[in-house]
């Protein structure tokens, strides 16, 4: 669509220039004469500036401030909340946490992070069941096919509470300012112009204004920089609501395996913590989440139980098919497939653990304006069933900085559109086939007609019977 839009730009004899100057007049942010030169003067100016903070905007701070090419460079991280100290483990688990992929952690470890991660508190884990409440159809990814870790559940307040500490140790090379809300963009035109500002300009709350030669909106799914830049965005709200809380296992058990199974009003989740505790991410219609909420501590619990156990929505004729379907592939591929295990079986829940937010979809058609870029999920936002949405936000972290790098060895602007359209180009190619199939998974099991089970049951058993198929699978989620 970006390639697109510019071509049709072309052919009506708009230049770049105007895209990204006068477009932006409409919306009242190109500054008036003669005062840009007296807020030139006012307002430091930055090499980057990263407009918001969390997981993503962190890293990408201190990705930035440990690059060797970028030593110099003026580095400023906006966070809008507190900063986030952890001197010691909390005792109750979060309730927000985050699948970190192998590749995640890699980045992770690069700058330091990790092993404050670990110190802290992590859970890997070897395998994964995925299955279907409307037939016996069940896929499993295990070490076997890949590798020992598949990936890693850790609480999203340990990540924000590691990375704050290596922003601590880059306090030289990367600026923090916490509680400090962009509250207005002023942007620059993309050729020169007379009397035009040559970088974004950006008011706080506090009133301080700030210069970036290029500003990095890492500010979440309601970016402000994304709607304030007139950056368009493909978005739709799901009819779900994810309900998620701390799970008290009934014994202690290993743990090492993820679990997931695809109810007719969407997938429920139940990811290892530790040896006694899971955590929940239960994808329903916004009713049931409401109504899971107002249970009492052990209704809720014998819901969890049931909603994984149960076989009530399997019918004989979907078990009668499935069946008939995996045995002619165990005829035609005798050693492969897998073995159904049962999950744990639940307790009770963590103290106010209970939680719900609505689901939704999102991407930004372009991910870059002259002198700003995109990151996280102010470029796109998914739904949790794969455990994708945080490395993503990883995997643009590492793009980019690799590509920012490369620009700053060479001496070239970090702002210039020529290396930021790398940075596009290669993302998108790998964000949007995740995010469309995640997206078709959602809906293709979000029902109980009896065409698309059939459907589903008989994609999932074949792939659970070809294991180089799983293999891509897991090495394109790893990244």
């Amino acid at each position: 669509m970006h390639s697109f839009a510019k071509a049709t730009l072309a052919l009506n004899g708009f230049s770049r220039c105007y895209m990204n100057g006068a477009k932006h007049s409409s919306n009242v942010k190109i500054i008036s004469r003669g005062l840009s030169t007296q807020n030139n003067d006012q307002s430091d100016v930055y090499d980057i500036v990263i407009s918001g903070g969390g997981m993503v905007g962190s890293a990408m701070a201190c990705c930035l401030g440990m690059d060797p090419n970028l030593e110099g460079k003026k580095i400023l991280l906006l966070e809008a909340g507190n900063k986030k100290v952890m001197d010691s483990v909390p005792e109750n688990y979060s309730t927000r946490v985050s699948s970190i992929s192998p590749g995640s952690a890699t980045l992770l470890s690069g700058i330091g992070a990790w092993d404050h991660v670990t110190n802290m508190r992590c859970k890997a884990y070897q395998k994964m069941q995925v299955w279907d409440a409307c037939s016996d159809a069940l896929i499993t990814f295990d070490k076997d096919n890949l590798q020992d870790e598949m990936a890693y559940i850790v609480e999203n307040d340990i990540i924000v509470a590691a990375l704050t500490k290596q922003l601590d140790s880059l306090s030289d090379n990367v600026e923090v300012k916490y509680k400090s809300k962009v509250v207005n963009y002023v942007w620059p035109m993309s050729c020169q112009v007379a009397d035009s500002i040559p970088w974004v300009q950006l008011t706080l709350a506090g009133g301080e204004t700030l210069q970036a030669k290029l500003l990095v909106g890492a500010d979440g799914p309601t970016s402000m920089v994304r709607r304030e830049s007139g950056i368009p965005t493909v978005k739709w709200n799901y009819d779900q609501s994810a309900v998620v809380a701390v799970l008290h296992l009934s014994e202690p058990t290993e743990n090492v395996v993820a679990w997931q199974r695809f109810l007719p009003t969407g997938p429920i989740a139940m990811l290892p913590l530790s040896d006694t505790h899971s955590s929940l991410v239960w994808s329903t219609s916004h009713q049931h989440a409401e109504e899971l909420l107002e249970l009492d501590e052990e209704s809720f619990v014998d819901a969890i139980n049931s909603a994984f156990w149960s076989n009530d929505n399997q019918s004989e004729l979907m078990e009668t098919a499935g069946s008939l379907f995996r045995n002619a592939l165990s005829i035609l591929m005798p050693s492969a497939g897998s073995t159904r295990q049962l999950p744990p079986s639940v307790s009770g829940i963590g103290p106010k653990s209970r939680l719900m937010f609505p689901l939704g979809m999102g991407h930004a058609t372009e991910y870059i304006r002259h002198r700003v870029v995109l990151i996280g999920d102010a470029a796109h936002r998914v739904h949790p069933l794969a455990g994708q949405g945080a490395n993503l936000g990883f995997g643009d972290v590492a793009c980019l900085t690799r590509i920012l790098s490369q620009a700053a060895f060479n001496g070239k602007d970090l702002g210039a559109m020529h290396h930021l359209l790398e940075y596009e180009t290669e993302r998108q190619r790998h964000n949007l086939p995740m995010m469309a199939a995640i997206d078709l998974m959602k809906h293709l099991y979000s029902t109980n007609a009896a065409p698309m089970v059939l459907l589903r049951t008989f994609g999932l058993q074949a792939t659970n019977m070809l294991p180089p198929l799983k293999e891509q699978i897991m090495a394109f989620a790893s990244k």
